[in-house]
Formats: structure tokens, sequence, C-alpha cells
């Protein structure tokens, strides 16, 4: 297959990837043409700055911009029908060189990591020679539904998500989907996906059934960082490219059903330093001080900046999932389990003599092999786990980049580290396990508030979060605030992540983005209930007046006072569907009234849910909740 193009494929801040095809062709005069690519063809371009979202950085007439090559992350052929292009991963920035894009402050927080790392690591007697790399394995869950579905839902093709949908009778509660049998049409879109993104140099491991219904679960092996997030963007095109091959539609949104789980993305991190994952706690966690030093930096780093982790996460579409027992609540916690919850006990009394140890476990059936336990259980009701070797943080939904919240996490735990670095840095060699331990009793005694193993579901969580003063930020404006606190701005600027202009002209995008969202939803909304969803009502109606005057003319009795009540009750719901109509549209004549319109868009589906349910089927003309996620 002949490769004629290639372009410079970055990240801009609208969440998704960006390209410019151009040619190997260069006229050389006379009728003829060479295929050429220079060094400049590959280390920069120049893209338009000023049609990309830029919070305030770009004016619209200052239009320059420059993508940058990125060598750390592998340029790769994308493959269409008529030819390939070879795509070149890269940063891009303004003229005065503010990024523009999510790969650039994720390179700059892994250099600000690799740096406090190396000098953690001197503090344990190694000579800091050798660059630090995070890893990262990103679990990426998504729907899928038959095309011929899709098309007919105005709100999916719209909106990536059901505006309306009554819940069918059997949805997920029989629990018999997750890691159940893979039908074979799905099995056959799965093996095909493997194979597109093995041609990509992209490791795609697992596959299989999640909870809800006509939900999936795509995961790779770990990565160093930078190459991860680039590899799940190409992943979510690559579902969605070969979705439509199969007369599938891929739904990365985080809810694009109510009622039942949404979608995620879970973002599996764990630093390393040569060939130490500083993470792993080897079988005698106590005596591990890297192990137990790491641990307590990202307990101070998720406390202290608890509000960044869960502005990274906000969207219009996460605020649908997150706390809707199914994913982790907005309240953003640290499970850690049974053993290293007993080891901060023990440094925090100041007597760390031990590890608990899991043995072995026996099934009961003689031909089963016995099997190892582990030192605790998994608790998958926590926005931040630690499963054996990682953090795994639950909170990013299915659609965002893993740029975001690996930007926040690099930082912070940068700035943690730093802080322990500075006291270790005075302690006498002589005297550095006394000292440590010291260090860590400190952050133990400040930060513990975040360790939560409980059922982060329950309204108990709630009541003791609040009590101890963790932030529950449930929406997403509430949870951009936390962009542009001036001692957050002040972290950023330290650490070179962000300036004071980048900072705040992300949290200028990131809430005008949500805005809008909201308000193309609202305005849909209304738009399939006048035009759509009371029309359907009114033919019900209709028909029920007809019958009604037939068997009124016939003198017949028996039947009539149902037909009646039928018709009373799709009248009630025609009148209150009209209202809520009237409702919604005043909160859409309001300026910075998302509030406002969410409230209204529920109050009217829940009137247009309980009459889908009242409407004969062949008058409803939406493909309803049991066929798209049943029929696939």
């Amino acid at each position: 297959m002949p490769t004629t193009q290639y372009t410079h494929m970055f990240q801009p801040l609208t969440g998704t990837t960006a390209e410019k095809h151009d040619s190997f062709l260069d006229p050389i005069g006379n009728g003829q043409a060479l295929l050429t690519f220079s060094g400049k063809n590959l280390i920069v371009s120049e893209p338009d700055a000023s049609s990309f979202p830029s919070g305030g950085i770009r004016s619209t007439f200052e239009a320059r911009g420059y993508t940058a090559w990125d060598p750390t992350s592998p340029a790769f052929l994308k493959r269409g029908r008529n030819g390939a292009t070879l795509c070149i991963p890269t940063a891009f920035c303004a003229y005065a060189g503010e990024a523009l894009d999510k790969k650039t402050p994720l390179l700059r927080s892994m250099q600000a990591l690799n740096l406090s790392v190396k000098r953690l690591m001197k503090c344990f007697g190694y000579d800091g020679s050798i660059n630090a790399k995070v890893a990262l394995g990103a679990e990426q869950e998504y729907f899928l539904i038959d095309e011929n579905f899709y098309y007919g839902r105005p709100d999916l093709v719209q909106t990536g998500r059901t505006l309306f949908g009554a819940p069918p009778p059997k949805h997920q509660q029989l629990e018999d989907h997750y890691f159940g049998a893979i039908q074979p049409r799905i099995l056959a879109f799965m093996t095909e996906v493997d194979s597109e993104l093995w041609r990509l140099g992209i490791p795609a491991k697992t596959h299989h059934n999640e909870v809800a219904p006509a939900q999936f679960e795509l995961a790779p092996v770990f990565e160093e960082l930078n190459l991860a997030v680039d590899h799940n963007m190409i992943i979510m095109e690559i579902l969605k490219q070969t979705a439509e091959k199969h007369g599938l539609v891929c739904l990365l949104h985080e809810k694009p059903f109510a009622g039942i789980n949404g979608s995620g993305k879970h973002n599996n991190w764990s630093p390393i330093y040569g060939n130490i994952n500083l993470l792993n706690p080897g079988t005698d966690p106590h005596q591990n001080d890297i192990f137990l030093t790491t641990r307590c930096a990202i307990i101070m780093a998720v406390d202290k900046h608890s509000d960044l982790l869960r502005a990274a996460t906000a969207s219009a579409g996460n605020d649908h999932r997150l706390g809707a027992n199914e994913a982790p609540p907005a309240i953003i916690s640290i499970f850690i389990g049974d053993q290293l919850s007993d080891i901060i006990d023990q440094i925090e009394k100041g007597s760390l003599k031990s590890s608990k140890h899991a043995g072995t476990m026996r099934i009961g059936v003689d031909t089963l092999p016995i099997l190892p336990r582990d030192t605790t259980d998994r608790n998958r009701t926590s926005p931040f786990a630690f499963t054996n070797n990682k953090f795994e943080f639950r909170a990013p939904g299915s659609s965002q980049s893993c740029a975001g919240c690996n930007i926040i996490l690099n930082t912070i735990v940068a700035e943690a580290m730093d802080m322990i670095s500075d006291e270790l840095e005075k302690v006498p060699k002589n005297n550095f396990h006394t000292g440590l331990q010291t260090i860590l009793r400190k952050v133990i005694k400040a930060h513990k508030r975040i360790i939560f193993n409980g059922d982060n579901y329950s309204a108990a969580w709630q009541k003791e979060a609040a009590k101890r003063g963790l932030p529950n930020l449930r929406t997403t404006p509430e949870a951009m605030a936390a962009l542009i606190k001036p001692e957050n701005v002040a972290l950023f600027e330290k650490y070179g992540v962000f300036s004071k202009i980048e900072a705040h002209s992300r949290h200028e995008i990131f809430l005008e983005e949500y805005h809008r969202k909201i308000r193309i939803e609202g305005e849909l909304s209304l738009n399939m209930a006048r035009t759509i969803i009371l029309p359907i009502g009114s033919r019900q109606l209709s028909e029920l007046v007809k019958t009604i005057a037939v068997m009124s003319g016939c003198e017949l009795k028996n039947g009539l006072a149902s037909q009646k009540a039928a018709a009373e009750t799709i009248g009630k719901l025609l009148d209150g569907i009209e209202l809520e109509c009237r409702n919604l549209e005043n909160a859409l004549a309001g300026k910075d009234a998302s509030s406002r319109i969410v409230d209204s868009m529920a109050a009217l589906r829940r009137l247009v849910d309980l009459l889908e349910k009242r409407v004969d089927d062949d008058l409803w003309t939406l493909p309803k909740y049991r066929e798209m996620l049943f029929i696939n």
C-alpha cells in the first residue's frame, strides 16, 4: 500500500487528536515531481493556532502556531482504503511558546517527576544518574450498538448519550454480562481491533464483556506514560473506525444510557527508577524504605491536591457517572488495603516491626491447586486504589485523554517527593532509618484522613468525608475552580508544568466546553420533545379517542372505563411534557444557566420516559433501550 502523505498528529484542547495531511509530492518543473521528505518536515510544522481552543492565549487574527516532533513517541502508518499516511506525534504551541495541547504539559510534568524521583533516590544512596519514568496501563471501556439503532436516535448522534429512554425490565441486575461469553459479531470486531492495534505497535492485551449490557473493555500492556497516552488516543479512534466496518457504533460517552453503568478509563500509574518499581512492596513491605517513602509521598500529594485530581476528571459526561453507585464518588480518597494499613498504623505509633502475610487458600476440591492469597482484597468503589504494585485512578471518564489526570498526578507527587527530600537531606547518614521513620510518621499524621478502605458508595462515607474535611466537588464548575487557585497556579509554575496564563486558559476552555455541551443537550431535548415525542403521544391519544368513540357508539361498557383512564393518563403526560418544555425553553434563554438546564432536562425526561411505557410499541419510533442494549 503506497504511503503518499504525512501529518503532524497533535492533541489540542478539544480532547481529540488533530492532523493536517501534506503530500510527499514536490514539483520540480518540466511536468516532473519527486516524492520528498526533509528533516524540517519531520521536526516542525505550522498549523493554524487561532482555530483551536486557546482560552484567550490567541486572538482570532493571531494564527501562527507550531507543532514539534516528539521523538519519544514513534511515528506510525495509518492505513486507509487507497493509501497510507505517515503520522508523526507532535506537541502543539502558540507563536510565543504557550502550550495549546495536552502533550506539552504532560512531557513537562514527566520531566518534573523525573528530577524529583532522582533527588529522592539520591537520599537512599543511588547516584541519580538514571532517568525515572512512569508506567501507565489505561483500561478503556466502551459500548457497542447496531448502527441502525444509532442513526435512529438524534440524541446519540448529536450528544453521544440518550437524552430520553425508559429502562427495560432486564438490564444488568442479573449480573450475567460481566465476563460472559462474547457474542460472535462482537468477538469478530474485537479480533480486528487487536489486529489493527498490533500493526500500529500498540500492545492490546485483554478484552471482555463489562458489567452493563453492550458494554466492553480493552486493556493494553503497560507502556511508558507519554507513549501510553498517545496510544490510548489511537485506541479510541480504532475502536470507532473498526465498529463501522461491522455495522456497529462505538460509544465512548461516559453515560450513554441512564440506569446502567457508565464507562470509565482506569488509569494504572507507577513510577519506575531503572528496574525498580517504586510501588512494588516486595515480600516484606515494612522493610522496603523506598516503597514506604513513595507511598507516603503519594498519600501526601493526593490529600493536599485532591481538588486538582477531581478537576482533571471533570466533564459534562463524567458528571453523570461519578458517584452513581457504579463509579467512584466525587470525593477523592485512597484505598491501601489491610496489609499497608497495618504498616501505616505501625509507623504512626513509632513501632514498625512486621508485615502481614497472606498465606494460601484451599477451595475444598482435591483436584484444584492450592492458591496464593493476596495480602488484601480489592476495593472497586475507591477512586484511587493501590493494586499490587501500582495505583489505579478510576475516576477518569472513558472519552477523556489520559493526559489530564497524569499531568496532575506527576506534578503533585513531584512536589510531595521534594518535600520529603528536603527533610531527608538533613538527616545524618548514621541515623538515616530512624530519621526516615520520623519524617514518614509526620506525613501520616498530617494526611491519613485521605485513607479510606470502606464502601465509597455508602451515605455513611459522604458524612465521614465531610467530617474529615475532604472536598466533595459534585459538578464540573465546582471542580474546575481548583485549576486557578493561587496556590495551585504557584505549584504549576514552580514545576514548569503550566504558566499562569496556561492554567487560566485551561480553566476557561474546559468550563466553556462544559456549558456548550449542556446547552446543546438542552436544545436537542427541547427539539426532540416537541418534534418527536409530543407528536407520538398525540397519535397515541388520537388512537385512544377513536377507540372510545367506537366503543361508545356500540354501547360497549366493558373496557370503556380503562380506555378513558388511559386517555386521561396520556393527556396528563402530554400537558406535563409541554409545561416542562416551556420551563426548559426559559432555562435555555438565560445566561450561564447550566444547572437550570440540567434540572429542566431531568424533569422533562421523567415524563417522557413515563410516556414511552404507555405508548403502543409500533407508534414509538425511537429505538428503545431493550433493542439497543440487547440486539447486537
